[in-house]
C-alpha cells in the first residue's frame, strides 16, 4: 500500500513568513480565495498584519507566493513518495495513482487542492494568481509525464497518444475530482474518479507480457 504523506504546518518557531504561507495554503483550501481575509490568514498564522504586510504587498501578493509556496511543498512529498522505487514505469504510474487516493482520506480541506481552488475563483478577475496556478499544475504535470514517457516507451512504444497531454488528463480528472468531492461533502467519488482513471491506465498500458501479439504479414 503506498503510504499517504501529509501536508505539516510550519511549527510556531518558524519564520513569520512561512507561518502565513502555511497558514494561506489551509484557510483558502477552507473557505476559499474570495472569503478568505488577511485578518484570517494573520490570526491562523499567529502573526500580527504588520507583519504581514511587511512581507506581502496585499492579499494578491500572498495569493500568488501561496501557489508557489504549495508547489514546492507538496512538490517536495511527491518526490520522496515511494512509488518512484520499481524498476518498471508503469508500475510508477500506478503507484502514483496509488498515493493519489490515499492522500483522499481526511476533512475536505486536507485532501483538496489549493491551486484548483484559486484559479476557479481569480482566472478572470486575478490573471497573476491564475498564471501562478496554471505554472505550479504544469511543472507537477511534467513530472507524471516523464514516467508516462518511460511506460510508454516499455508498454505501448506503438500507441497514438502523448504522455504530455496525458499526464494533464491526470490532473482534469483529479480536480474535476475535488470539485465533485466538494459537492458532495465527501472525498468519496473522488476515489472512485482515480480508481477510473487507473483502470483507463491499466487499458492504455497493458504489461508488455500481456500485450497482444504483432500480427503476422
Amino acid at each position: 500500500m503506498t503510504s499517504a504523506p501529509r501536508l505539516s504546518s510550519a511549527p510556531s518557531t518558524a519564520p513569520a513568513r512561512t507561518r502565513l504561507l502555511d497558514a494561506a495554503l489551509q484557510v483558502i483550501r477552507t473557505k476559499g480565495y474570495t472569503a478568505t481575509t488577511v485578518d484570517d490568514i494573520c490570526a491562523a498564522a499567529g502573526v500580527t498584519k504588520g507583519s504581514f504586510f511587511h512581507h506581502f504587498k496585499g492579499k494578491e501578493d500572498l495569493g500568488i507566493t501561496a501557489a508557489h509556496h504549495w508547489g514546492e511543498v507538496t512538490g517536495a512529498m511527491f518526490a520522496a513518495a515511494d512509488y518512484h522505487a520499481p524498476a518498471d514505469p508503469r508500475e510508477r504510474v500506478l503507484g502514483y495513482l496509488a498515493l493519489r487516493t490515499a492522500l483522499l482520506e481526511g476533512e475536505l480541506p486536507d485532501v483538496t487542492c489549493l491551486l484548483g481552488t484559486m484559479v476557479q475563483e481569480t482566472y478572470a478577475t486575478h490573471p497573476a494568481i491564475r498564471d501562478a496556478c496554471q505554472a505550479v499544475i504544469h511543472a507537477h504535470a511534467d513530472t507524471v509525464a516523464e514516467d508516462l514517457a518511460a511506460a510508454k516507451a516499455r508498454h505501448a512504444p506503438q500507441a497514438a497518444w502523448d504522455p504530455q497531454e496525458v499526464s494533464l488528463y491526470f490532473q482534469a480528472v483529479l480536480q474535476g475530482a475535488f470539485v465533485l468531492a466538494k459537492a458532495e461533502g465527501s472525498a468519496g467519488v473522488a476515489r472512485r474518479c482515480v480508481a477510473h482513471l487507473r483502470a483507463y491506465v491499466e487499458t492504455v498500458l497493458l504489461p508488455t507480457a500481456a500485450a497482444p501479439p504483432a500480427s503476422a504479414d
